[in-house]
């Protein structure tokens, strides 16, 4: 059996856990910039007359402050640049998208479970940050 000193015991958990925060950020961020911010990026104009008006926002307002959090955030969140920022606009976002958009339901069409995951996920970087593979741990240094 060999024998490691928790010195590197720390080392190698400190490079998990930051490996796997790498992984969460490029997770969050890809799918929602790919499947999600892009589209409605490239269909403004025909987004813009049929989406969803929330807060007395008007659709046009909404559509663009959904794109700065689906596109921007998703960014920001995959580089680690602002990394606590980006993902507090992110879970704001998934949090309107879960409680109005999808009435807080894990069930049936309109199910809200993905919009859930999203939150939890970015909910989690605004806690543990983006670890050492980011950005914000070079500027920081």
């Amino acid at each position: 059996m060999r024998r490691t000193s928790k010195k590197t015991d720390r080392s190698a958990a400190s490079f998990q856990q930051d490996a796997g925060l790498l992984l969460l950020r490029l997770g969050l961020g890809l799918p929602m910039l790919l499947q999600h911010g892009l589209p409605y990026w490239r269909q403004f104009q025909e987004e813009a007359s049929s989406f969803l008006s929330v807060f007395g926002l008007d659709a046009r307002t909404t559509l663009v402050l959904t794109i700065a959090a689906e596109v921007g955030a998703s960014l920001l969140m995959i580089a680690g640049l602002f990394t606590r920022a980006a993902s507090l606009l992110f879970a704001a976002t998934m949090a309107v998208a879960f409680v109005v958009v999808h009435g807080a339901s894990f069930e049936g069409e309109q199910s809200g479970e993905l919009a859930f995951l999203y939150f939890i996920g970015s909910a989690s970087l605004i806690i543990m940050g983006p670890g050492r593979f980011s950005w914000d741990c070079y500027k920081n240094a």
